[in-house]
């Protein structure tokens, strides 16, 4: 019998893995590759959700979320009152001197014009104090400028007018020079040159002065008023934490029939502490820099007007001589500025308003000065006046430029100025104490509040372990 062999057949191919599920299921059930990432917060949320359906699970969600709560109100709370410390001091040391050091532009600027004019009517030789002051104020003016100008590249409104003085002020005194020049070889020509020196100084120097002193009291004024401003999201933070922790505590003495939580006890001495501490420190720092800004800048701001629209008065009076019967102008600009100065009845204007804002000490003392030294200068500039309008034009001359006179218009204005400045002086140092004490107020409560917010989420911590170690 003979057998057949049968040719084998094609070989079966080996079977391949199966293909996945078609939401993206592994054959586990999960979730494979990217979408089992995505899936991870979820799980997290529902197993978190889980957790807390036991008591232990509760108790750990609790502390999880009273101890994020200490961290974040810690640090909110004392970043806040690190840059509430920061601010002042940056008021003391810097912002408060930039303003300063505007006024004192305007003021040597002026003084340099009323004195160059001053300069000019002297017969012959040129009086040698007269242009050390006029050299003096030019000099003060420069320092002045360069120290109010140090942040104007920050301050884009402070810019414009710093432009103008530094390109101006040379222009200016250029002129005061030829003046001088012709005035010394005899010819007339050299008081049209310093009525030129004096209209740049009026219609364009001395405005930007002004505004680069309006713009450095301004960032002054908005300084402070930051510095006294109330930390709404700290105190709710911190409100929040403590109103936390009470309900905790409420909780877990049900839960647990225990009537204190030593933990949560400390944690909320912690808070209550940094409430109290950071209430007093902040009222007590608000109401000494806001002493600050009212007995302090703002009289001070007063008495730079008045000092200001006195230098400007000074000025149109030696000009007035200066153009020798064609000072019209210059004696309006006169009387307006003294209106300013002390009002239509004398007792008035800026002098009237200081002497109601500073009632009492030194300063008080200082502008009552000022007030008599004002009275008696526009006495003295009557007499000028009559004495011009008489003919008798360098007797008009002598008691408008000589400082020996004890009843001319010289010394009694420089009486004036001198009060004036005495009594910035004391307004200055008024705001520099009330706003160093201000600072001082914050002492330590930027790290004090850092320190309270760790206690605060340890006793936390470890007042919940104590709690879960009973259910191990």
């Amino acid at each position: 019998m003979t057998s057949t062999a049968t040719a084998p057949g094609p070989t079966a191919p080996a079977p391949g893995p199966p293909p996945p599920p078609p939401d993206g299921r592994d054959r586990a059930g999960g979730r494979s590759g990217l979408l089992g990432l995505l899936d991870l917060p979820g799980q997290a949320v529902r197993a978190i959700i889980r957790s807390a359906a036991t008591t232990p699970g509760r108790l750990t969600v609790i502390a999880v979320a009273l101890v994020l709560l200490a961290l974040v109100a810690g640090t909110v709370a004392t970043l806040s009152v690190q840059n509430r410390d920061d601010t002042i001091s940056g008021v003391i040391d810097h912002r408060e001197p930039l303003a300063a050091a505007a006024q004192q532009v305007y003021r040597s600027l002026s003084d340099a014009d009323a004195t160059a004019a001053s300069a000019f009517l002297s017969i012959g030789t040129e009086p040698p104090e007269l242009r050390s002051r006029y050299e003096r104020d030019i000099a003060e003016a420069g320092a002045a400028l360069a120290k109010a100008a140090s942040d104007s590249s920050d301050v884009a409104a402070a810019a414009a007018p710093v432009d103008v003085l530094n390109q101006s002020l040379p222009v200016y005194t250029g002129l005061v020079e030829t003046a001088r020049a012709n005035n010394r070889l005899g010819y007339p020509v050299g008081a049209s040159y310093l009525r030129e020196a004096s209209e740049l100084m009026r219609a364009k120097i001395l405005p930007a002065a002004q505004d680069l002193y309006r713009v450095d009291t301004e960032r002054l004024i908005e300084e402070q008023d930051s510095s006294t401003g109330f930390p709404w999201l700290a105190t709710i933070l911190m409100v929040a934490l403590l109103a936390a922790l009470v309900v905790a505590q409420v909780y877990l003495t049900r839960r647990t029939n225990r009537v204190l939580n030593v933990g949560l006890v400390v944690a909320t001495a912690a808070v209550v502490v940094s409430l109290l501490w950071g209430s007093v420190a902040l009222i007590v720092q608000g109401s000494l820099v806001g002493s600050g800004q009212d007995d302090g800048s703002h009289r001070v701001d007063v008495l730079v007007r008045a000092r200001i629209a006195a230098l400007q008065a000074r000025a149109d009076e030696t000009l007035t001589l200066v153009a020798r019967g064609d000072g019209a102008a210059y004696e309006r600009d006169f009387g307006a500025n003294a209106a300013q100065l002390v009002g239509s009845d004398g007792q008035g204007g800026l002098l009237g308003e200081a002497r109601g804002l500073i009632t009492g000490g030194e300063g008080a003392a200082k502008v009552a000065d000022a007030t008599r030294a004002a009275q008696d200068w526009l006495t003295a500039h009557k007499q000028v006046r009559t004495q011009d309008d008489s003919g008798q034009y360098q007797e008009a001359v002598d008691t408008a430029v000589l400082e020996d006179r004890k009843t001319g218009s010289a010394p009694a204005f420089r009486r004036l100025d001198d009060s004036l400045q005495a009594a910035i002086d004391v307004g200055r140092q008024q705001f520099l104490d009330d706003t160093h004490d201000g600072d001082a107020a914050l002492t330590l409560l930027a790290p004090g509040l850092a320190v309270l917010a760790v206690v605060a989420a340890g006793g936390v911590t470890m007042g919940i372990r104590e709690r879960l170690r009973e259910y191990r």
